[in-house]
């Protein structure tokens, strides 16, 4: 029986497919040097074809319409990467160093100004505002039975005390259901480590002290502005 990747998945598949190819190329030196891996030829095709595999398990969680779609598919194709380099043997430690340095690379190729100016957009008080809406929608019965697999979160509005301008509290983890379902359990924790090199690259600092995969009963997200040189 042929799997079935949903059509919004296969609409954005050549771009995914992209920056999959993009990535292995900004990693080839860690995976040869770090990685100890000879055949890097047969690696990049090993990933390719898991990243296919990989296309028709992505839950769908609304679309366009979530906030959420953009995060799996950024992200999951670091999970192939893992599934990829754990079969030949490459410690997690090591997988996790060359997913956050690719990664890295990957995103600081988008010039500073749009990075910080996207950085802007996402700290902005519409955005929170945004993020709140849809905070509440994502914990409606409703939207958990349409959408199983997705995020559940509340928005976190900083107190007298506090010193960041506004929290995400997710209460539960598409990344988690991810990898529950498809035994990818110790290869999370290299998954949630990307979140603060996304962040940093957009001069916002993220403060987070625990995680679902980590055993927390939520992941405590705090958002402040990287202090301008």
């Amino acid at each position: 029986m042929t799997e079935i990747i949903h059509p919004f998945y296969e609409s954005h598949r050549d771009a995914m497919q992209a920056a999959m190819r993009h990535r292995l190329d900004l990693a080839e030196t860690m995976l040869h040097e770090h990685a100890h891996l000879r055949d890097l030829d047969a690696i990049r095709q090993e990933v390719m074809k898991e990243f296919d595999i990989v296309l028709t398990q992505m839950p769908y969680v609304g679309g366009a319409d979530n906030r959420m779609s953009d995060f799996f598919m950024r992200l999951l194709g670091f999970m192939v990467i893992s599934r990829v380099l754990r079969r030949h043997g490459v410690a997690l430690s090591v997988i996790g160093d060359i997913e956050r340095a690719s990664y890295q690379a990957q995103l600081l190729t988008v010039p500073e100004a749009e990075r910080h100016a996207a950085g802007q957009q996402f700290m902005s008080s519409e955005n929170q505002a945004v993020l709140r809406d849809q905070a509440a929608q994502s914990a409606t019965p409703n939207h958990q039975q349409e959408f199983p697999d997705d995020f559940v979160y509340d928005f976190v509005a900083p107190g007298p005390n506090d010193n960041f301008e506004f929290g995400i509290n997710y209460r539960a983890c598409g990344f988690c259901k991810f990898a529950a379902c498809h035994g990818d359990k110790e290869i999370l924790p290299n998954i949630c480590g990307l979140d603060f090199v996304a962040y940093a690259a957009r001069g916002i600092h993220l403060e987070r002290t625990q995680t679902l995969a980590g055993g927390a009963e939520h992941c405590n997200f705090r958002f402040s502005k990287m202090p301008v040189d």
